[in-house]
């Protein structure tokens, strides 16, 4: 099994399109080295992301 897939070939495994793929790589700083992405890498950054709670608005105070 590769570990270091072209956009193309991440794409088909990680359910995505080959652009948002090289999209996500850029957002997220996973390096495209030589034309390819560590496939570990993107994924685990990707659940990262995606499971990291959103920072709430600021309590005003009241008073």
């Amino acid at each position: 099994m590769a570990i270091h897939l072209t956009p193309t070939e991440l794409a088909r495994e990680a359910g995505l399109e080959r652009r948002d793929v090289i999209s996500k790589c850029l957002e997220m700083g996973v390096p495209i080295f030589q034309g390819r992405i560590d496939k570990t890498l993107f994924l685990t950054t990707l659940r990262h992301e995606h499971a990291a709670p959103a920072v709430p608005p600021p309590r005003l105070a009241t008073g």
